[in-house]
């Protein structure tokens, strides 16, 4: 009787190493799963790192993953949480092995118990492999997901690529187009030099040599007494005269000066620092402007185009002589003709 105790106790002590390896094996494949989650991990960040603000469309798609993976965090706290309990039932069991050893007598019933407590842990088990088939099938999936993720960043390089190299076309083209258009204005403004020169040396010949008609620079200075009477902005008739000789050569220029180039005769009218009281304008602004507009309106009268007169007042303010002499205020009452481009 005793024999038969030890034989059905040798025969049930053969199954705790196998349950042992299985165990082990099971420890080890969590192992290796929650290792190529980790690499993969390692390498999702990798790729993602490296991506400038032109990524910004996938940061949906990123959150997705993101989720996933807190997901699969979870999951695997779930994985460790349950190895942690199944270590525990070992170490248990193992206990209860020993105990079991020490009591081979009575061990018919207590072996069965031990086997059924295997079921029990052969069970859980299993468990743990069909979670663990949970897991590679959502690594499966992460892999997938990264795999298309790839593939967008590279449409999305490409297509960077692609617009930067429009960019620097369209750069170019555009740094032409400025060269060309700084040459054409170049030639323009050296064209519309050249009829400058033309007309007021014409118009020097038809003015002549007069002490109150003076070329300074690239104006024609008139004394306003040519034109006006004190305070007035009503032509005189000996200023009509002066203004008749401006418009034949104006005319003259007119046809023939291209009509592509833009160009336009400016008439200043200034006036000294003395104020308009005892006239009818306000100010030495509107008399200046008036006496402007008054010049223009005759040259428009004489057959000159409008678009082609500019009229401007500037009052005191830009005095020619700060003196305040009766020769300074006499030298700072004056029509100024500039030929200017529009």
């Amino acid at each position: 009787m005793a024999l038969a105790r030890t034989r059905r106790g040798d025969t049930g002590m053969d199954y705790w190493p196998g349950f042992v390896d299985a165990l082990s094996t099971l420890v080890l494949g969590i192992i290796f799963l929650l290792t190529v989650f980790v690499v993969v991990q390692f390498y999702l960040q990798q790729e993602v790192a490296g991506k400038d603000t032109a990524l910004d469309r996938l940061k949906s798609q990123i959150a997705q993953l993101t989720n996933l993976l807190s997901l699969e965090k979870g999951d695997k706290a779930d994985v460790e949480n349950q190895l942690a309990q199944l270590r525990a039932t070992l170490a248990v069991a193992e206990s209860e092995r020993d105990k079991f050893k020490g009591l081979s007598d009575s061990a018919g019933t207590d072996v069965a118990a031990a086997q059924n407590k295997a079921g029990a842990l052969a069970t859980q088990l299993e468990g743990e492999k069909k979670l663990s088939a949970q897991a590679l099938s959502q690594v499966e999936i992460l892999n997938q997901q990264i795999a298309a993720l790839r593939r967008q960043l590279a449409a999305l390089e490409q297509a960077l690529n692609t617009s930067e190299t429009k960019n620097q076309e369209s750069a170019s083209r555009i740094s032409e187009l400025g060269q060309r258009l700084n040459l054409a204005l170049a030639e323009r403004v050296k064209e519309l030099s050249r009829y400058r020169s033309d007309f007021f040396g014409r118009l020097r010949t038809i003015l002549g040599n007069r002490s109150d008609i003076r070329v300074v620079g690239d104006r024609f200075v008139f004394q306003s007494e040519v034109f006006f009477d004190t305070g007035a902005a009503v032509l005189r008739a000996e200023g009509r005269s002066e203004l008749d000789k401006l418009a034949t050569a104006l005319a003259e220029l007119e046809r023939q000066i291209p009509s592509e180039i833009g160009w336009a005769l400016r008439v200043d009218g200034h006036t000294d620092v003395r104020g308009t009281t005892g006239t009818s304008f306000r100010s030495n602004w509107d008399l200046s402007a008036a006496r402007a507009i008054s010049v223009v309106q005759y040259l428009i009268a004489r057959g000159i185009s409008p678009q082609r007169l500019v009229a401007a007042g500037f009052g005191e303010f830009q005095p020619i002589d700060p003196d305040r002499t009766e020769e300074a205020f006499s030298r700072n009452r004056r029509i100024e003709l500039r030929l200017t481009d529009r």
